[in-house]
């Protein structure tokens, strides 16, 4: 680890500790030429995810996809923003929990139209009407009477 400070190469651990509710490790650490202290976050490298679309196409995995159609659907809903970034954390783990790195966008879909369902009714069926592409009333009457 170089010194932000005077770039010399070797630093000394003064303080770890691990982050709560997260996979980040903050450490405390000195220069041994400069002796000043500065803090480092390491973070467990993840495995690439990648999308693979209805088409066919692959594209990489962007949890601001999901985090914008979340925040879409719960639009003047009573969900604070820590709810809606947690519920985002969790559909990520569940997605990096899986056998594999390439992901059918159809399993995405619907992993997050069951977060939703458990966070807000009104959200989910918003979510669902757009992401099932609803064609009439009908189709919607449908999905209420699924969650009641």
């Amino acid at each position: 680890m170089r010194c932000p400070y005077c770039n010399f190469g070797e630093t000394k651990v003064i303080e770890t500790r691990e982050a709560e509710d997260s996979d980040v490790t903050r450490r405390r650490r000195e220069c041994l030429k400069c002796n000043k202290r500065f803090t480092t976050y390491e973070r467990t490298e993840m495995l690439d995810l990648r999308v693979v679309k209805k088409s066919g196409e692959i594209e990489g995995f962007d949890r601001n996809k999901i985090l914008n159609g979340i925040v879409k659907a719960c639009e003047k809903r009573p969900i604070k923003t820590e709810k809606i970034e947690k519920t985002v954390d969790e559909i990520e783990s569940e997605l990096r929990k899986q056998e594999t790195t390439e992901i059918p966008s159809k399993v995405i879909g619907e992993l997050v139209m069951e977060k939703l369902n458990q966070l807000d009714h009104v959200a989910y069926i918003r979510f669902a009407s757009v992401y099932r592409e609803f064609k009439d009333a009908k189709e919607f009457e449908k999905e209420i009477k699924k969650i009641k």
